[in-house]
């Protein structure tokens, strides 16, 4: 009876057994040591094939002339701030590869020397080095995409355009009602400057009209105390004034309307019909008052009826 073939699962774990068999051989034997076990075949040794090297070289070099290659080889530029360097100093001059600075400014005098070479050689051979004024390159780009981009450019710069005159917006509204508060608080100061001027007029600190005009300005203090001093100059203040015609002067009051021995005497005023009654009448004055009688009411009414 033939034993049926294996899958890949019973295979894949027998080859695993057979591995864990020989490891344990070898573990038993001494071989393996605690750690990474890595089996190695002996050092490895560097092969430095020149003959190898140099027919790779010839498969793959071809005889071309100078211009078709443009290869260079030479060292750097002398350094012009520096020493001319000398065989004996030229150890000691040596690049350092871990000085970034040092490393990049070789890479650069040594690129200057190849052009310094390579210029002269490409002016014999008429091969020309700069780039004429009417040349004409095309755009690596397809318009379609040079569009595309103008668009974006376009749309970016309409947004900030947008938002630089948000900003102006914004600081002019700051601006107006700066602006408007300021008009505010000025017209309250001269609403309540022209208030004080009311109730000193009214009081009778001042007589004068001039805050009715509206462009009064504040008075200092020292002008304040000399207009005070001026008004206790002048005399009595307005409202004295106004009490003194519409009271008088003062004095006596009382029994001012007595009569007196010469105006007793004095009878020059004297009319002796107009005292007894018998003085003349005015005409129709007396009876255009007159209520109508009943009869004559009533036969008023019944006319109207």
């Amino acid at each position: 009876m033939d034993t049926p073939p294996l899958s890949g699962s019973e295979s894949d774990s027998d080859d695993s057994l057979v591995t864990d068999r020989e490891l344990q051989d070898a573990f038993s034997r001494g071989l393996l040591k605690p750690g990474l076990n890595v089996v190695l075949e002996g050092p490895k040794r560097a092969v430095n094939d020149v003959n190898g090297l140099k027919q790779c070289l010839a498969e793959f070099k071809r005889d071309l002339e100078w211009v078709e290659r443009l290869d260079v080889t030479l060292g750097p530029v002398p350094d012009i701030s520096g020493p001319v360097p000398t065989p004996q100093n030229k150890d000691q001059k040596a690049v350092n590869p871990e000085d970034d600075f040092q490393r990049e400014m070789s890479f650069y005098r040594q690129a200057q020397a190849a052009v310094l070479a390579a210029l002269p050689r490409l002016h014999q051979l008429k091969v020309p080095t700069k780039r004429p004024t009417d040349y004409f390159a095309e755009m690596a780009k397809s318009d379609q995409q040079m569009q595309k981009i103008r668009q974006k450019l376009q749309t970016k710069q309409a947004a900030m355009e947008k938002s630089e005159k948000a900003k102006q917006l914004r600081a002019l509204r700051k601006y107006g009602k700066k602006v408007q508060t300021e008009v505010l608080q000025k017209r309250h100061q001269e609403k309540s400057h022209m208030m004080n001027a009311i109730k000193k007029y009214q009081k009778g600190f001042s007589d004068k009209l001039d805050f009715l005009e509206g462009d009064q300005k504040p008075v200092a203090r020292s002008a304040k105390a000399g207009a005070k001093g001026q008004q206790m100059k002048k005399g009595p203040n307005a409202k004295r004034r106004y009490k003194n015609q519409k009271f008088g002067f003062g004095g006596k009051k009382k029994g001012s309307k007595w009569n007196s021995r010469e105006s007793f005497d004095d009878v020059s005023s004297f009319r002796a019909k107009t005292a007894h009654g018998k003085g003349l009448k005015r005409p129709g004055k007396k009876g255009s008052n007159k209520r109508p009688g009943k009869q004559r009411r009533e036969k008023m009414k019944n006319r109207n009826r």
